[in-house]
């Protein structure tokens, strides 16, 4: 096998360094959350949006640039599992903390439950599946909570609820699509997630006001991935 070339070597580079951009959008939410801006938590879900296309196509550049055979001694999944962290887990239950969205007296609590479950989810050996699944819920409570905010209009005890059953799926084995990665459906995974980014973001730009129409198009968005888990879990092992 040939030895690498410079430039192969600096394609490689640049998406490990576009993967860590992610912690510049983690701080830009932070800082959002934290200062009480106009409109934070729109600012705030539009960083961590930008965070998660970071997320959904580094992999895909990764492997187009052969990072890990032309860098081995850089590890880009470590860099991604850092801010995946802080994107989908920490910043998330800071973002609940601050939203004033749960029940008082059950607000730490619940941060508290996230970010353990969370972090006990990454320890947890087969994360994901051979067929290239999420097993259990994932952590992804960056959407949790941009469908408790800005999509449904949801009681602080049913937003309470709806955090301890996540909680909870995380050790359920069942699968969950891995846009990027699984097969099955593959193309229409992708398209499903894009639309839903697009009406994402015209959601989070319309905020506080919401749209009938896209609040619609986002549950049946949500309703697109719940069927397909639905039938990784159950119906695809009895064909």
């Amino acid at each position: 096998m040939t030895s690498p070339t410079l430039t192969q070597k600096a394609l490689a580079l640049g998406v490990h360094l576009f993967t860590s951009t992610g912690v510049i959008a983690a701080f830009m939410a932070i800082r959002a959350i934290s200062e009480g801006v106009l409109n934070w938590q729109r600012e705030a879900m539009f960083w961590l949006v930008v965070a998660l296309i970071i997320d959904g196509v580094d992999g895909a550049l990764a492997r187009a640039a052969r990072a890990k055979e032309v860098l081995p001694g850089w590890d880009g999944r470590a860099i991604d599992y850092v801010i995946d962290f802080l994107t989908y887990a920490v910043i998330p239950a800071f973002f609940l903390y601050k939203a004033s969205v749960l029940p008082e007296g059950l607000v730490l609590g619940s941060v508290f439950a996230i970010l353990l479950t969370s972090a006990m989810y990454y320890g947890k050996m087969g994360m994901v599946s051979d067929d290239l699944y999420f097993v259990g819920f994932p952590v992804m409570w960056n959407m949790v909570v941009y469908y408790i905010i800005f999509v449904g209009s949801f009681s602080p005890w049913i937003n309470f609820a709806l955090v301890i059953f996540f909680c909870i799926m995380h050790f359920v084995p069942l699968k969950y699509v891995y846009p990027s990665r699984t097969k099955h459906f593959k193309w229409l995974n992708i398209a499903n997630t894009a639309f839903f980014l697009i009406v994402n973001l015209l959601i989070v730009y319309l905020y506080p006001e919401k749209n009938t129409v896209l609040t619609v198009i986002a549950f049946l968005s949500l309703g697109y991935y719940a069927f397909i888990t639905v039938y990784a879990s159950f119906m695809m092992e009895e064909e």
